[in-house]
């Protein structure tokens, strides 16, 4: 009999394996196997709680997206003004438990898949829409609409692709680095931009 409360325990464990395995052997060569031997289980234990490889990527990248919508609401609630909001954004896309090599393999295995599959195609949605959308609403408070929609696009752009380019370079991404470049090129925009 299994013990209560150990059903979000061994799906985080689980999760937490999918990282890992993803980082090691790349999403391709990921499999249930290896996943359920990094978590220290049984194959079966993966399709019990998760049904396959793919519903398991998918339950790692809504964890993930959870945790950095954890993560958001806590930074933006101490901001006070838009521009700390802003940089609150900027932060929680570049925390320092997500922006680390085995997190950016799992966020680039994800996008591969994307346009294969209906639920990550939907999730993935989920992401674009909720990073513009808060860039959009502070920065329609600093700026015209028009230059708030088009700054929140350049804004996301950068930030997704500094997480591709990071995916795609040896070694450990420099944090400080990125949000200082994604902040000081929303800086530039909004300075050459109508005030609201």
């Amino acid at each position: 009999m299994p013990k209560v409360g150990m059903q979000p325990v061994r799906r985080r464990q689980l999760i937490d394996a999918t990282i890992e395995t993803i980082h090691r052997f790349g999403f391709a060569d990921t499999t249930i196997s290896r996943i359920a031997g990094a978590a220290g289980m049984s194959s079966g234990i993966i399709s019990h709680y998760f049904g396959g490889k793919n519903a398991l990527l998918e339950a790692t990248m809504r964890f993930l997206m959870q945790e950095l919508r954890s993560d958001f609401l806590g930074r933006v609630a101490k901001a006070k003004t838009p521009h700390e909001r802003l940089e609150a954004i900027v932060d929680t896309n570049f925390n320092e438990a997500q922006f680390t090599p085995q997190v950016i393999g799992a966020w680039l295995s994800f996008w591969s898949q994307v346009p294969f599959s209906d639920p990550l195609r939907r999730l993935n949605a989920v992401y674009f829409k909720r990073l513009a959308s808060n860039l959009r609403h502070e920065l329609r408070r600093l700026t015209t609409d028009q230059r708030a929609e088009e700054i929140a696009a350049v804004t996301a752009a950068m930030i997704d692709g500094i997480w591709v380019r990071s995916g795609l370079t040896p070694g450990r991404a420099n944090v400080a680095a990125a949000r200082k470049m994604v902040l000081d090129t929303m800086h530039l925009h909004l300075a050459s931009s109508p005030a609201r």
